[in-house]
C-alpha cells in the first residue's frame, strides 16, 4: 500500500467512488480510496436508484443533468454496465402548488435545453396505462428520467478510476485522521498509514464516526427507510417496453419498473431514527426486518393511482438506513477549521447526484472552487449551533415531509430556536414573526393577527410587509441587523492585513467605511462587506450572517500580523438600522451628537451614546434611504432597542422586519450576497469593478486579473415585472420575445413604495439594454418585463445622503 497520495478518499460507496473517479479526470491520478468493506456497503447497495434532473435549485438541476448523461458515458469508456433505464418519469400535479413548481422546473428545463415537458392525459396515458390520471392537474413528462443499478454505477466509478491510475483498497478500515504540524494528514489503517494533504470523508453511514477522528462534529442522523417490490403483474409482463417512473409525490411516495413488477417507496409521517449514538462498525450489507404498516397510508394512495399494485403480492422488501442532514442536501466542503479536511456527507438522492457531485469535489480540490455557486450545499452553512437536537428535529420533519414543496422563503418551525437575541420575547409580543439565519431567530414581519405562510404566490402578509415598508419610505422603520456578521480586526498590522485580503483601498481615516468585494479563486464575488475604520489600529467589518462560516475560510488565507488579531463579534455585538426621512429626527431624539449632513455625511461613523448606550453609529441603510446603523453591546440591545421604539411611537415609525427590508433594498437595485452576488459571477457583471484595486495587493488577485480584461458574460440588471398577480423571487428564467434563453432571476419582491413588481437578474451580454422587454417565467408562464435604466426609487441618491 502507498505511503502518500495527493488525496484519500474514505468511502466506497457511489459517492467516494465518483470523487475519486473526477479527480482522476481531472488530473489527480496519486489518489486513493479506502473503504472498511466491500464497494457499496451501508446506504449504496440497497438504493432504489431512481434519476432524475428537475430541481427547485437551478444548480442542482444542471449538476443531476449532468449525472443522467454521464452514465451512459461510463459505460462506454469503462466497459462497465450501469444497468441504466431510462423510460422516463412522469411528474404529476394534484394542487395548484405542485403545477406551479413543475410549471417553473419546466421553464428552467427550456432555459438550459434540458428534456422535461408538459403531455396531456391522453399521451400520459400511452405511456403509462396503469396510472389512474383523475384529479391530475398537470402531468410532465422527463424522458430521460428512470433508474440505474447501484452496485453497477460505483463499480463503473470504480473501474474508470483505477484506469486513470488511481488506487482502491477495500476491506481497510481507517483508524485514526492525525493532522501534522504541516497542515497534511495521516490516515491510519491495520495495513499501513498514508501521508496527505487531502482527507476526504464520504463516508456515508459512518461519516459522523471518521470526521469524529478529526475532531469533527457533522449534523448528521440515521434514519430507516422503506420501500417494497411486487411480483410479476401480468400487465407489466404483457407490454414490449419498459415503463416510465412516476413521481406522485403530492401522494407522497415513488413508483417504478422494476424486473415485472412495480416499486414502490415511501417516506412515512411514522417515521423511525437509526443508530441516534452512532454508527455499528460491524453494520454493512444488513437490513432491518420489514414493518409496512408504518408506510401503510402511502400505499393506499399508490393503490389508488394505480390499482394493479393491490392486486399484487410483495416480493421483497427493502428497509435500510439512509443518514441526512438537517435539510437533506449534502453536507459538502472543505471544513473552515482544519486545513485539508474535505466533507462530502448526507447524501440522499446519490444516483441523480453521484456525477454532480463528485465533480463539484474534484473541481474544488483542483482548482480551488467549484464552477458553480453552490452554498446550499456547503457545509459552512451550519454552525456549533446545529447540535444533536436540532439536528434530529429537523431530520424528522425533513423525512417526514421529504415530498412537500419546499417554497421560496419557507420557514419551517422543526427544532426551534436554537439562538435568540435578548429581545427574542419583546418582538414576540410586539407581534413578530420570525425566519431563521445561520441559526439566529430574527424578525420576518410584525403582524399579531396574520400568520407566517410560504407559497408561490403572495401569501397573506403580503399586505403586512407592504405597511411596514411604507412606514419606512414616509416615516422610519427600526430594523433588527443584529443576524449581519460582524468581526473586529485590533492591532498595528489592521490596515495591511484587510488591503491583503479584500479587494478595495481600506479607510484611511478614522471615521470613514468603505464598500468592498472579497474575491474568489476564479475571480468572481465570494463576498461584500462594509469595512469601517474605528481608530488607528481598529477596524469593525460587516457582512452577510449567512455566510459567516464560509467566509472563515478566505480569512484563514491570510496571515495575520504579528500583533493583530481577527476575532468575530456576531455573538456579542448586535444592530439596529433607523432609516426613513424621519430617521435623523428620532434619534436626534436620543442623542446629543449632531446628525446634521455636515457634521456626519454618508459613509461616515462614530462613536456614540443612544438613549445612554454606547454605538458604533454608521450613516449607511441597505434600504437605500437616509439611516443609520447603530452597533451596541449585546447586554444593552433590549435597552437600545425599547427606546428607539418607544421615540418611533411620536413620529408614527415602527419596528420593520427582514421581508420589507428585501423589498427595499431591491426598491434601489441593491444586490443581496447569496441571491444576487455570488462566485459564479465577474465584478464587471455585477457593477463592482470600480471596487476592485488593481494597484494594490488582494487575496485571489491574480484569479481577478485574469479576467478583469474580459468583456462581461452576462450583465446584472434591474426589471420592472408587469405582473398584477405574483411577483418574482428568484430562479425564474428570462426569455427574449421570441422565447430564446437570456438570463435568470436572482431575487425579487414588490416594491410597495413604487408601486412596481421588480426582480434582479443576469441578462446574457448583448442580447438586451435598457428599456427592452424580456419575458420572466413567474409560476412558469411568460410575463412581460422591462429593463430599467435606473431604480425606481431615489435614482440620484438624494434621500440617502439628505
Amino acid at each position: 500500500m502507498r505511503t502518500h497520495a495527493q488525496a484519500v478518499v474514505i468511502g466506497g460507496g457511489v459517492i467516494g467512488c465518483s470523487i475519486l473517479y473526477h479527480l482522476a479526470k481531472l488530473g489527480w491520478t496519486d489518489v486513493v480510496l479506502l473503504e472498511r468493506d466491500e464497494l457499496t456497503s451501508g446506504s449504496t447497495w440497497h438504493a432504489a436508484a431512481n434519476i432524475h434532473g428537475l430541481h427547485d435549485s437551478t444548480n442542482i438541476s444542471r449538476l443531476q443533468h449532468y449525472t443522467m448523461t454521464l452514465y451512459n458515458e461510463l459505460e462506454a469508456e469503462t466497459g462497465q454496465s450501469c444497468g441504466v433505464f431510462q423510460p422516463g418519469s412522469l411528474y404529476l400535479a394534484q394542487t395548484e402548488a405542485r403545477e406551479h413548481q413543475l410549471r417553473l422546473q419546466e421553464a428552467k428545463a427550456r432555459r438550459y435545453g434540458m428534456n422535461f415537458h408538459e403531455v396531456s392525459r391522453d399521451e400520459a396515458e400511452r405511456l403509462h396505462p396503469l396510472v389512474d390520471f383523475d384529479g391530475i392537474r398537470c402531468i410532465m413528462f422527463e424522458p430521460d428520467g428512470g433508474n440505474v443499478d447501484p452496485s453497477g454505477v460505483t463499480n463503473a466509478y470504480a473501474v474508470g478510476a483505477r484506469q486513470r491510475g488511481a488506487e482502491i483498497i477495500r476491506f481497510t478500515p481507517v483508524t485514526g485522521t492525525e493532522q501534522q504540524l504541516d497542515g497534511s494528514w495521516i490516515v491510519r489503517t491495520d495495513k499501513g498509514d498514508i501521508r496527505t494533504p487531502w482527507v476526504i470523508n464520504a463516508a456515508g453511514l459512518w461519516a459522523r464516526e471518521v470526521a469524529a477522528m478529526a475532531g469533527i462534529e457533522l449534523p448528521l442522523m440515521p434514519t430507516e427507510h422503506q420501500y417494497f417490490v411486487t411480483e410479476a403483474i401480468s400487465e407489466v409482463e404483457s407490454l414490449d417496453r419498459r415503463l416510465p417512473s412516476v413521481a406522485d409525490r403530492d401522494g407522497e411516495y415513488y413508483l417504478r419498473q422494476e424486473g415485472n413488477g412495480l416499486l414502490v417507496g415511501a417516506y412515512e409521517k411514522d417515521m423511525r431514527f437509526w443508530a441516534e449514538d452512532g454508527t455499528p462498525q460491524g453494520f454493512g450489507h444488513e437490513l432491518f426486518p420489514d414493518d409496512l404498516e408504518r408506510i401503510e397510508e402511502n400505499m393506499m394512495r399508490a393503490i389508488d393511482r394505480v390499482p394493479v399494485i393491490g392486486m399484487a403480492g410483495i416480493k421483497r422488501v427493502i428497509n435500510g438506513p439512509m443518514i441526512w442532514s438537517p435539510d437533506s442536501s449534502v453536507l459538502m466542503g472543505p471544513v473552515p477549521e482544519k486545513t485539508g479536511y474535505f466533507c462530502c456527507c448526507g447524501i440522499i438522492p446519490g444516483f441523480s447526484q453521484s456525477g454532480g457531485m463528485g465533480q463539484h469535489v474534484a473541481e474544488w480540490l483542483v482548482d480551488g472552487e467549484p464552477k458553480l455557486d453552490m452554498f446550499g450545499w456547503d457545509m459552512a452553512r451550519y454552525g456549533h449551533w446545529a447540535g444533536k437536537e436540532f439536528t434530529k428535529a429537523r431530520v424528522q420533519d425533513q423525512y417526514a415531509n421529504r415530498f412537500k414543496i419546499h417554497f421560496p422563503g419557507e420557514e419551517r418551525e422543526a427544532g426551534r430556536a436554537v439562538r435568540t437575541r435578548p429581545i427574542y420575547e419583546m418582538q414576540k409580543e410586539m407581534g413578530a414573526k420570525f425566519g431563521l439565519n445561520y441559526g439566529w431567530e430574527h424578525p420576518l414581519f410584525f403582524d399579531a393577527d396574520t400568520p407566517d405562510s410560504a407559497g408561490f404566490t403572495r401569501q397573506p402578509w403580503w399586505g403586512s410587509v407592504g405597511r411596514e415598508v411604507r412606514m419606512l419610505r414616509e416615516k422610519a422603520g427600526i430594523i433588527d441587523i443584529s443576524n449581519f456578521a460582524k468581526y473586529e480586526v485590533k492591532g498595528p498590522g489592521s490596515e495591511a492585513w484587510l488591503n491583503a485580503v479584500f479587494a478595495n483601498r481600506m479607510p484611511k481615516s478614522v471615521g470613514r467605511s468603505c464598500l468592498t468585494p472579497l474575491i474568489g479563486k476564479r475571480g468572481g464575488l465570494a463576498g461584500d462587506f462594509t469595512v469601517t475604520r474605528l481608530a488607528e489600529d481598529e477596524f469593525l467589518i460587516i457582512g452577510s450572517g449567512m455566510a459567516e462560516r464560509y467566509h472563515s475560510r478566505y480569512f484563514a488565507d491570510v496571515p495575520l500580523p504579528e500583533g493583530t488579531h481577527f476575532s468575530s463579534r456576531t455573538e456579542d455585538i448586535c444592530g439596529f438600522n433607523v432609516a426613513g426621512p424621519q430617521s435623523r429626527a428620532l434619534l436626534q431624539r436620543l442623542t446629543d451628537t449632531s446628525l446634521d449632513t455636515e457634521e456626519f455625511p454618508f459613509m461616515r461613523s462614530k462613536r456614540i451614546r443612544v438613549a445612554g448606550v454606547e454605538t458604533v453609529a454608521l450613516r449607511v441603510s441597505f434600504t437605500g434611504d437616509l439611516g443609520w446603523e447603530l452597533h451596541c453591546a449585546t447586554d444593552d440591545q433590549a435597552k437600545l432597542y425599547a427606546a428607539l421604539v418607544d421615540a418611533g411611537k411620536a413620529l408614527g415609525a415602527g419596528p420593520v422586519g427582514g421581508r420589507a427590508l428585501m423589498s427595499l433594498r431591491i426598491e434601489k437595485g441593491y444586490g443581496s450576497w447569496g441571491r444576487d452576488y455570488s462566485p459564479e459571477y465577474w465584478p464587471q457583471e455585477q457593477g463592482l469593478a470600480g471596487l476592485v484595486k488593481m494597484d494594490k495587493g488582494f487575496l485571489n488577485k491574480e484569479a481577478y486579473g485574469a479576467i478583469a480584461g474580459e468583456a462581461p458574460r452576462e450583465t446584472m440588471v434591474l426589471l420592472e415585472v408587469h405582473s398584477q398577480d405574483n411577483d418574482a423571487v428568484g430562479g425564474e428564467p428570462i426569455f427574449l420575445p421570441d422565447g430564446a434563453a437570456a438570463g435568470q432571476v436572482t431575487s425579487g419582491a414588490y416594491g410597495y413604495s413604487v408601486d412596481k413588481s421588480l426582480a434582479i437578474g443576469y441578462v446574457k451580454a448583448g442580447l438586451a439594454q435598457q428599456g427592452d422587454t424580456m419575458h420572466v417565467a413567474i409560476l412558469g408562464r411568460a410575463v412581460p418585463a422591462t429593463i430599467l435604466s435606473e431604480p425606481p426609487f431615489d435614482p440620484q441618491g438624494k434621500r440617502l445622503r439628505s
